[in-house]
């Protein structure tokens, strides 16, 4: 029996030595067996975005989502057609209304039927029809726009609660990102594309929005006003036009961030009108170039040339040659990203500024300033904002006046000049004080510059000062 049971424990012994030797030498963890792939697998909660295309993903979700939120944005105008013709041997002086109709994209935004869309797809309109992902067609009513950045607010009175987007924080977007455009392109309802986030606060020198998210999902003709998306189905952009010689995609499109859509809509709806800040500074975002010129080794960031009077940056200490590098918590390297930042903001809003100045960084906060407030000065002449009265006047929907005329050259020109509208300097377009203030940077004081005016008799004239 004592035999027995010392052959059954060396059995025992063996058999776990024999199982012990397998799991630690040949096994799949084993010493010898295959080696593990050196790919890390993401975290469960990040696991559906992993993936070499689009296979790895599931869009079905947020396209499912947004399609519902999207709709179909018809324009009427009307415009008389003349014949020159008839008015010259006939003195005809009658015309022809003609119809004319444009189509785009909006995005309900709330249940209770408020759609955002573009600008330039609602400009001039007449009559505004929407059509939802459900064929159901209502009048719209226009209830604000925003030329600058090409931002409008409709409202339909449904018979029913609407699905709507949520508004993502478009900050928090990265380049990389998979993202889905949504819209009605060449009147083809709900059409989904997909593509990723090719570049943020871009620059395309336009004479507004100067911090477009870029993307390359196909948008074509008859998606301004739609949706950008993430893979949750929030809302980070509104799809406003694409950069191509054919007028169709190539490539490239971009949109308006959704934090600078979301500001603009409450604006409209608490004040009536778009609130803009500004820090109070001109100047121009550093490169190599500029940095060799200037005499300064830092190559980006914002680098301040003229600090406005009386503004926040004055008050709060800014000076010229000081370059700013973040604002709260957003990095600044171009003035895309500057003019993007503030454009999420209101007069009196608090914005912490870290600039470096003789090589040391320091931070301070500044309050905005209204832009209608702003000026700036060429050849001795200051420029100030139009207001809503002035667009209504001359049937202009943009524009800088004379405040001030301080150059003795034109002196005897005073009573004339002072009060009148610019139009455009050298046939850029003068939207607005910040646009002018770009486009005279750029000129020599001694450098002769075409102006196109709207004297106070409502008179266009052109000068050459």
């Amino acid at each position: 029996m004592k035999n027995f049971s010392s052959l059954f424990l060396v059995s025992v012994l063996s058999g776990a030595t024999t199982l012990g030797g397998y799991k630690l030498l040949i096994d799949n963890d084993g010493f010898f067996s295959k080696p593990k792939s050196i790919v890390t697998l993401a975290q469960e909660n990040y696991s559906k975005n992993v993936g070499l295309g689009p296979e790895g993903l599931d869009f079905t979700v947020a396209a499912d989502k947004t399609i519902h939120t999207v709709v179909h944005v018809k324009n009427v105008s009307y415009r008389t057609i003349t014949n020159p013709m008839l008015e010259f041997f006939y003195g005809y002086r009658g015309g022809q209304q003609q119809e004319q109709i444009g189509t785009g994209s909006g995005v309900i935004i709330s249940e209770d039927g408020y759609i955002v869309t573009n600008n330039h797809v609602v400009k001039d309109a007449s009559d505004i029809e929407i059509t939802l992902n459900n064929k159901k067609t209502y009048k719209a009513k226009l209830i604000g726009t925003d030329s600058k950045m090409d931002i409008a607010l409709l409202k339909i009175n449904a018979d029913e609660k609407l699905p709507y987007s949520v508004f993502a924080d478009s900050d928090n977007s990265k380049v990389g990102e998979w993202v889905l455009a949504v819209g009605n392109p060449y009147n083809l309802n709900s059409t989904v594309t997909a593509g990723i986030i090719s570049a943020k606060a871009r620059n395309l020198d336009t004479t507004g929005i100067q911090s477009f998210i870029q993307t390359d999902a196909a948008v074509n003709p008859g998606n301004s006003g739609g949706a950008l998306v993430n893979t949750r189905g929030e809302l980070i952009g509104i799809n406003t036009m694409i950069s191509s010689q054919t007028g169709s995609y190539v490539g490239y499109s971009f949109a308006v961030p959704s934090n600078i859509a979301r500001k603009i809509i409450e604006d409209i709806m608490e004040f009536g009108n778009v609130q803009r800040g500004i820090l109070g500074i001109e100047g121009g975002e550093l490169n190599s170039a500029a940095s060799k010129e200037l005499g300064i080794k830092e190559t980006q960031g914002f680098y301040i040339k003229k600090v406005t009077k009386n503004s926040g940056a004055e008050k709060s200490g800014l000076l010229k040659g000081d370059i700013i590098v973040k604002l709260d918590n957003q990095e600044i390297n171009t003035y895309a990203e500057l003019s993007g930042y503030i454009n999420t903001k209101r007069p009196n809003d608090k914005v912490q500024v870290q600039y470096i100045r003789d090589g040391k960084t320091f931070s301070v906060p500044v309050v905005l300033t209204k832009n209608e407030f702003y000026t700036t000065e060429f050849k001795g002449i200051e420029f100030e904002n139009i207001d809503a009265a002035d667009k209504k006047k001359y049937k202009i929907d943009s524009g800088v006046r004379i405040k001030e005329i301080n150059n003795d050259n034109l002196k005897p020109y005073y009573d004339e000049l002072k009060g009148t509208i610019i139009l455009s300097v050298d046939n850029v377009k003068a939207s607005d004080i910040e646009t002018l203030s770009r486009i005279i940077e750029k000129k020599n004081e001694d450098q002769s510059v075409s102006l196109e005016m709207i004297n106070k008799m409502g008179q266009r004239i052109r000068i050459i000062i």
